[in-house]
């Protein structure tokens, strides 16, 4: 065994800054929820991801984001909250096109995320 290969890093320093795991896992069930028609217990991903980025991500790209997907969940819901005569679930009464904000914003929180930790990485291999 080298000298070089034995102080190679691994990655596993736990004091290492890195994009938080809650975060992903709520970027990705965000849409999951609300396409197959769980879109109320969606606020719990969409709250998960919001206060995640805003407390432990430096990157003001993935906060953006991450402010954008709650701000697409919270129209509706308000709507429908709202709405004297809305449906019993907000998955029948949500519009389709917010539906598809809704995916496309979080969308753009899971690449987000994906070119923090990418950007992350590449920090530390250096």
């Amino acid at each position: 065994m080298s000298a070089a290969t034995s102080l190679a890093p691994t990655g596993t320093d736990p004091r290492a800054p890195r994009v938080p795991r809650a975060l992903t896992v709520s970027a990705w069930a965000v849409p999951v929820m609300v396409l197959g028609q769980f879109a109320l217990l969606a606020a719990v991903p969409v709250a998960i991801a919001l206060v995640t980025a805003l407390a432990r991500v430096r990157d003001r790209a993935v906060r953006g984001a991450a402010a954008l997907v709650a701000a697409a969940f919270a129209i509706p819901l308000v709507v429908w909250l709202v709405r004297p005569d809305g449906a019993q679930s907000l998955s029948k009464d949500i519009h389709p096109g917010f539906v598809a904000l809704l995916v496309g914003a979080s969308s753009a929180l899971i690449f987000t995320v994906h070119r923090a930790s990418a950007r992350i990485r590449r920090a530390q291999e250096r």
